[in-house]
């Protein structure tokens, strides 16, 4: 899941959480987490005023936003000191397959 700037969001790309309205959060959403976006609907959240919207994968790179290389790199770096530690191993191994899982 990534969320991105309505702005770089195109048609095809698919919601990864519901789009809730900003002047009544507590209400029903404007569009379902799983819904496919079409040219028609991102213009019609553009004009509800909609700045950001979370889609599956990791479709879109955003300057300054670490690669899944970078971030991989990062997570090693912070189990180096316990790498003979089998339950630190499982648990750094759990973290890497959210990564990778995050960025499809």
């Amino acid at each position: 899941m990534q969320k991105i700037p309505l702005t770089l969001a195109a048609s095809g790309m698919i919601l990864a959480q519901d789009i809730k309205n900003p002047d009544n959060p507590e209400g029903p959403p404007l569009c379902g987490k799983g819904v496919t976006l079409t040219d028609s609907l991102l213009d019609r959240l553009q004009r509800m005023g909609i700045q950001s919207i979370a889609v599956e994968g990791h479709p879109v790179n955003i300057e300054g936003e670490k690669s899944l290389e970078e971030e991989l790199e990062i997570l090693d770096r912070r189990f180096r000191k316990v790498t003979d530690d089998p339950l630190m191993n499982k648990l750094r191994e759990m973290y890497r397959i959210q990564l990778i899982n995050s960025r499809q």
